[in-house]
């Protein structure tokens, strides 16, 4: 395939992955996939400036708090809350303390365990409260946050799927990313997250970048442990991280020092 036709192709992948897009996917294959999970921080960009203007609006009508809890839940309706589905997946088999395909087993159970409800309450109640705070904030830092952290969210999938990331199954949507993202495609998205996370914080240029970077690294950490566990990323575990690393980056912005 081409090169301009396998961008348009990954582009079609990345929108209908990420979002709910009306769009026909093209051709899919693993050079497809790689440039649909390279793509995946421009397509969180794009839901971030979509969510920031939902918080700036709401937030003129209503309660700060009132505000950030609809944008979540609006959040969570335009990507089908798949990625919160897999949050509560992993954490589950996680919790589990079983490996391999034990582990597996537990994440395609259609129920959702203890440790899964606490992680989706947790993740919920701390980007409902983050946003609320960042409410208060000038629009164009707001916007900025929103922006950075659903970006940074989706830069944490091209992490998990660079190469010598293994899958966790022979199929499936892991088997068809994993290993399947170069190098030069995680720096540029974590060079232009950060950028964009520097305008979040006012005065303070360098907290945006610094919480990006952290929470990139908790997700190295999260990925190692579960290629220990698992052996392997599967789908459930690139919706995890996508959480876990909006969550940080949120929670690093609206620190206070």
């Amino acid at each position: 395939m081409p090169a301009d036709g396998r961008f348009v192709a990954g582009a079609r992948l990345a929108l209908t992955t990420f979002t709910t897009l009306p769009v026909r996917a093209g051709r899919i294959d693993r050079a497809v996939a790689g440039t649909a999970m390279s793509l995946a921080p421009a397509v969180g960009a794009l839901l971030g400036a979509v969510l920031g203007g939902v918080l700036l609006l709401l937030a003129a009508l209503t309660a700060p708090l009132v505000a950030a809890g609809v944008t979540v839940g609006v959040g969570a309706l335009l990507t089908r809350g798949l990625h919160l589905d897999g949050l509560a997946d992993t954490v589950d088999a996680l919790g589990s303390y079983r490996r391999g395909a034990a582990a597996l087993e537990i994440m395609k159970k259609p129920d959702v365990g203890p440790f899964g409800v606490v992680a989706l309450v947790v993740v919920l109640l701390v980007q409902a409260a983050a946003l609320a705070e960042l409410a208060g904030r000038s629009w164009p830092a707001c916007l900025a946050a929103v922006v950075a952290a659903t970006a940074a969210g989706r830069l944490g999938v091209t992490l998990a799927c660079r190469r010598g990331v293994p899958a966790a199954r022979p199929e499936g949507l892991g088997a068809l990313v994993a290993g399947t993202v170069g190098p030069p495609a995680v720096a540029l998205g974590a060079v232009a997250v950060a950028l964009v996370a520097a305008a979040a914080v006012p005065g303070r240029p360098w907290q945006g970048p610094i919480a990006v970077g952290v929470a990139l690294a908790v997700a190295v950490a999260l990925l190692a442990h579960v290629v220990r566990r698992l052996g392997g990323v599967t789908g459930d575990v690139l919706g995890a991280t996508v959480e876990v690393v909006t969550t940080l980056v949120y929670l690093g912005l609206v620190l206070s020092g």
